[in-house]
């Protein structure tokens, strides 16, 4: 019995007019300011901080009269650090 032809496939390449180059990709992305990360450090430092002396404390300090949301202003804190980092690159 004869063997049948194998196919070869040909290698898909996009037109020119839809593939991004290599100028526009990199003019872009522009590398994040210095102060990113240092305020987000910053800010997981103060709200990590925040919560311990809220512990520590028995829930006397930072600030008595706030209560449970001395959690919420520690959390906060983290939290807007993990958005600032996210806009790290």
């Amino acid at each position: 019995m004869p063997k049948s032809q194998v196919r070869k496939k040909k290698v898909y390449t996009p037109p020119t007019d839809v593939r991004p180059t290599a100028a526009t990709a990199t003019a872009t992305r522009k590398p994040s300011p210095v102060w990113l990360p240092v305020t987000a450090v910053a800010l997981i430092v103060a709200g990590i901080g925040w919560l311990v002396v809220y512990y520590l404390s028995e829930q006397e300090y930072p600030v008595a009269s706030w209560g449970y949301w001395n959690l919420a202003v520690g959390f906060g804190g983290m939290v807007a650090s993990l958005i600032l980092l996210s806009r790290w690159r």
